[in-house]
């Protein structure tokens, strides 16, 4: 939560000068030494200068007072510097709630509901509608079982028809991933927002009028209508994850405290959305079934009570997804708005091709470990519906009643649910988080079925059916404290702007042929052999997240679209910044010698000559006679993100003299010069 989310109710600030400390250390500035002289060799004249200087380019969320990157300490101060700052950020947020309690009792639900309930609710609706197409099945194949029971003896309904209802669902997701990825980088995320919404209404109203004939030709209209409504929850992926992610910079600055301490927590409460989704849909749909099959929620469900149960639960997210189109359409103006500016750095004005062909060649371990990764974890999250038909045929007197089935899913969303929250909790923190959780979560997901796999008969059995029960709740919660909540943050986190949605819906494509893998592997081996099969999707998603993925935990995105301007400038290896230190980079890009480049005192030179090039870009954009007259604080919109962080620092901390421009601008190339 950031001071920004107060609405005008914002607790006391720490004064500038407050740093955080090792214990048994003494603070001293940030950066080099002074000089003999008394003056800085790259910063001013004044300690005052040099802390200004320093605060911009070596926060105290990120560095020590002796101007050490947190990354760089040995491991007892590492863990206490963390300790340390995540203690002040929470006693912060703390501070925040309790203002913002103060001024209105219910305003951090609101809050709540703008940063995670709004952002998430294209996931939200999607996870709803799609957990339903696999709640209806087991509904539908008890009142037309001639159609949708595969052990009908007089099938009306052909089988590749039936199996079509998933493989399309499937295909759908794929595709709209790739095509509305490459439109989040081409046309801008806001398109991608407002297109995705509107495809998801439109297949909503197709899915909840879905007839024909017979059933057989009512099994093809509701299968089409599944793929092209989702082809809007496809694009929902990329788009909802890269707008996340750089919605945190929405001011135009990408370098805030908020975006390195929890940019991750906010990505992850918009994709937790996809956890209550699931939930909602399985209490309206126990609720539907119970009213309109006379009260009772036991068989035999008669066709009138399927047919208000499937329909309703489809009308009722369209109304959602229709409030959807009209909020993405006139309530979010500028969610394209730092891809804008990447493009304009560029002077790129469609979709940046060399951006993509980069990508491959200096970002290409990076995305082997995404979509590897999410191709392994969704042959899990299939793999996680081998348990539940085996645990309730044991222990349930009637397997046949869609209530027992309905209500294990709901404690099972429920164990998914603390999974989400818990990831959301601890994805940003930097002894653990986005690497670690995802190698962890595979782990755990890997022994939840390896387990059972060599003593199936045993833990299918009356004596070992708890057990079994417990593992699976536990592959539950470790897939979403884990590789599902992971991947869907790092897929767009660890690549550029200009192809972060291409990036992260190629992933998520890959991801999906996992998916597609398993619903058609599962249709040819029993069920002992799947248990064989899946666990080690689990140790080769671990294997590629420890290889070739890069933990950017704490990495500012800002230092990471430095290193890609580099990058683009055919100037890589001028590059020294904390985007190249061992901790950020994979296993893979350390042996390829990336870290080599990593030097502090080089990237603190370097930092200046940026700073002084932005400021040169925006006076002479402004022209010599609005830089004379413009000494007030309007139009910063239009700085570099060097000097309007600069900027603002002063406007909060600096002496009055400090204030103005001029002044900013000249001591800026006066010392780069130097």
């Amino acid at each position: 939560m950031s001071s920004d989310d107060l609405d005008q109710v914002e607790p006391a600030r720490p004064h500038a000068h407050h740093h955080h400390t090792i214990p048994g250390e003494v603070p001293v500035p940030h950066g080099p030494p002074a000089s003999d002289s008394g003056e800085d060799s790259l910063f001013g004249t004044t300690p005052e200068e040099r802390r200004i200087f320093s605060h911009v380019t070596r926060p105290d969320d990120s560095y020590t007072p002796e101007g050490v990157y947190w990354a760089d300490l040995p491991l007892g101060q590492r863990f206490r510097f963390v300790r340390a700052v995540d203690r002040q950020a929470a006693k912060e947020e703390l501070a925040t709630i309790g203002a913002m309690v103060k001024k209105d009792p219910l305003s951090p639900l609101g809050w709540y509901f703008r940063h995670a309930v709004i952002p998430g609710a294209g996931l939200g609706l999607e996870g709803y509608v799609l957990f339903s197409i696999g709640n209806l099945e087991p509904l539908f194949s008890q009142v037309w079982p001639e159609c949708w029971d595969s052990k009908s003896k007089n099938p009306v309904c052909s089988k590749n028809w039936l199996a079509s209802v998933t493989y399309l669902e499937i295909i759908g997701i794929m595709v709209g991933q790739v095509f509305v990825g490459v439109i989040g980088d081409w046309i801008g995320r806001r398109w991608g927002l407002i297109q995705d919404a509107v495809i998801m209404f439109i297949g909503l109203l197709m899915l909840t009028a879905s007839w024909g004939l017979t059933l057989q030709g009512w099994v093809i209209c509701y299968a089409w209508s599944l793929f092209f409504y989702s082809l809007g929850v496809g694009g929902e992926y990329p788009i909802t994850a890269t707008s996340s992610l750089e919605n945190v910079s929405s001011s135009g600055r990408l370098s805030t405290k908020e975006d390195r301490l929890h940019r991750g927590r906010r990505v992850t409460m918009a994709f937790l959305m996809q956890g209550w989704g699931q939930l909602v849909n399985q209490i309206l749909l126990i609720v539907l079934l119970v009213i309109f099959n006379n009260g009772s929620g036991s068989p035999p469900y008669s066709h009138s009570a399927a047919q208000y149960a499937f329909r309703l639960s489809f009308a009722f997210p369209a109304i959602g997804t229709l409030w959807l189109v009209y909020y993405r359409t006139w309530k979010m103006p500028n969610p394209s708005k730092q891809l804008a500016a990447a493009k304009a750095r560029t002077s790129v004005t469609g979709y940046d091709i060399t951006a993509l062909k980069y990508c491959f060649t200096h970002f290409g371990g990076r995305l082997i470990a995404t979509a590897g990764a999410w191709f392994c974890n969704d042959v899990f999250f299939y793999g996680n519906k081998l348990f539940q038909g085996q645990f309730i045929s044991v222990i349930s007197h009637n397997p046949k009643n869609l209530l027992t089935t309905w209500s294990w899913n709901l404690v099972n969303i429920a164990v998914s649910l603390a999974g989400y929250y818990m990831a959301s909790f601890l994805i940003d923190n930097k002894m653990y988080g986005r690497k670690m959780m995802q190698q962890v979560g595979f782990f755990m997901c890997f022994l939840m079925f390896v387990i059972p796999a060599f003593k199936y008969d045993y833990y299918t059995s009356p004596a070992g059916i708890h057990s079994f029960q417990a593992m699976y709740f536990l592959s539950s919660f470790f897939n979403q404290f884990g590789p599902n909540s992971v991947t869907f943050l790092v897929a767009g986190e660890v690549f550029p702007t200009p192809i972060r949605a291409t990036a992260h819906g190629f992933s998520a494509c890959m991801g999906k042929a996992g998916a597609l893998l398993a619903s058609v592997l599962y249709n040819y081996i029993d069920t002992p052999t799947k248990f064989l099969v899946v666990p080690w999707f689990g140790l080769a998603g671990m294997l590629l997240t420890y290889l070739f993925l890069p933990d950017t935990t704490g990495l500012d995105l800002k230092e990471q679209e430095r290193r890609w301007r580099y990058i683009r400038e055919n100037r890589a290896h001028e590059y020294h910044g904390v985007a190249v230190n061992p901790q950020h980079l994979s296993v893979w890009e350390r042996l390829m010698g990336l870290a080599k480049t990593y030097d502090p005192e080089k990237d603190w030179k370097a930092k200046v000559a940026d700073m002084r090039k932005e400021w040169d870009d925006v006076q002479a954009a402004r022209g010599p006679k609005e830089t004379e007259n413009n000494h007030d604080d309007h139009g910063m919109g239009d700085d570099g993100e060097f000097s309007q962080e600069i900027h603002e620092y002063f406007k909060r901390s600096a002496p009055p003299g400090l204030h103005n421009r001029g002044v900013l601008g000249e001591k800026i190339a006066h010392e780069s010069e130097k």
